[in-house]
């Protein structure tokens, strides 16, 4: 691996509280720009004004236009992210309940926080009614017709996934994420049911098939936060992060795929060590190396990558991109490949108190 760029800011808010970016993605339009979507203009990881927002790049990734807000429900907005499909893009998201919030901001209070974002926090959540509830809770998207700059309302899926769906081979656009579904997170099975969905001709999508659970020697693991792509072989590969916290936990990335066009996918295989990072991101480039990027948040905590020259078959050792992050509160890298054949990835990390993108530019030297 050879650093290009080291690493930058690319999208922050420094003269606002509300400037904690988080969870993005990254995708080439169709007039050959750069656009990276995420969710910003937060207060905290967990907090109820987050919005889905998008910056554009015209050089390439080295200037990026100030965010602007795409998504913006009263509800928390949250992991964003981008399909292209020629000039239609789907941009995509999802948010939570208020009582999400609640629980997160009486946990603050019995710790002893009580600053003044608690404050705000609070007062703007006792404004949110039911029938916001009612009309905005989902895993939410949204399409624009012209490239990627205007967008029409709001519509919501059955899955969601940080970077969103992706275009098969045959045309069709393939979602594959966690049911969102209001069910119990405690319960293991029936909260974590990753599924392929497939948009039909009123660009509504519907499940189609589910894939197995992520189980070790040790049990099933939490799966959820899968991206995906398609072969050459028309082979569909999807990475599932895996998660347990107990006696036992995992922090992983299982590899599971399905030969039939996303009706039936195989049991899910651990790829990297148990605690060694996620959630995942896959990128096939020119030369037919597959690129899975993730982030570690145990040790020493940055952002890794691992590569594959058999379609997922096999991969190489692991690449740190970057070491010694100042907080666990980062990762969701997203890898993109400019036009000159080097590697683009972006993140978000913690810094001065708050979140932001950041980008480098690397390559498989």
């Amino acid at each position: 691996m050879r650093i290009i760029q080291s690493p930058k800011t690319i999208i922050d808010n420094p003269d606002s509280v509300f400037g904690y970016f988080a969870w993005p993605s990254i995708a080439r339009l169709y007039d050959g720009r750069l656009a990276a979507v995420c969710s910003g203009f937060r207060l905290r990881h967990l907090c109820p004004f987050g919005k889905a927002v998008i910056s554009y790049s015209s050089d390439e990734g080295q200037t990026w236009t100030r965010p602007a807000v795409l998504i913006d429900t009263p509800l928390d907005d949250r992991d964003s992210g981008i399909c292209v499909d020629g000039k239609r893009v789907i941009v995509t998201s999802f948010n939570n309940k208020p009582q999400d919030q609640l629980n997160w901001i009486a946990n603050s209070l019995r710790s002893g926080d009580f600053g003044e974002r608690v404050k705000l926090m609070m007062a703007y959540v006792n404004t949110i009614s039911q029938d916001d509830v009612d009309k905005y809770w989902a895993s939410t998207y949204k399409i624009s017709r012209d490239g990627g700059y205007t967008f029409e309302g709001l519509k919501k899926s059955p899955v969601t996934s940080p970077h969103g769906p992706f275009k098969a081979n045959d045309g069709r656009i393939i979602w594959v994420g966690r049911e969102f579904a209001n069910k119990d997170p405690k319960a293991v099975e029936d909260y974590s049911r990753v599924c392929c969905a497939v948009m039909d001709d009123n660009e509504d999508f519907h499940i189609i098939s589910t894939i197995p659970g992520c189980e070790d020697e040790f049990g099933v693991g939490f799966s959820c936060e899968p991206h995906a792509l398609q072969l050459e072989s028309a082979r569909i590969l999807v990475a599932i992060r895996a998660q347990r916290y107990n006696e036992h936990p995992m922090f992983t990335v299982f590899l599971s795929h399905s030969d039939d066009g996303g009706k039936t996918f195989t049991v899910p295989k651990q790829i990297i060590p148990t605690l060694a990072g996620s959630p995942p991101h896959l990128l096939m480039t020119e030369n037919k190396e597959l690129v899975m990027s993730y982030a570690c948040r145990n040790g020493n905590m940055g952002i890794r990558a691992i590569v594959s020259k058999d379609g997922g078959e096999t991969f190489g050792e692991e690449i740190k991109l970057t070491e010694n992050a100042p907080s666990s509160d980062l990762g969701y890298p997203a890898t993109i490949q400019r036009k000159d054949g080097s590697l683009l990835t972006i993140w978000y990390e913690k810094e001065n108190n708050f979140s932001i993108i950041k980008q480098m530019i690397w390559t498989l030297e």
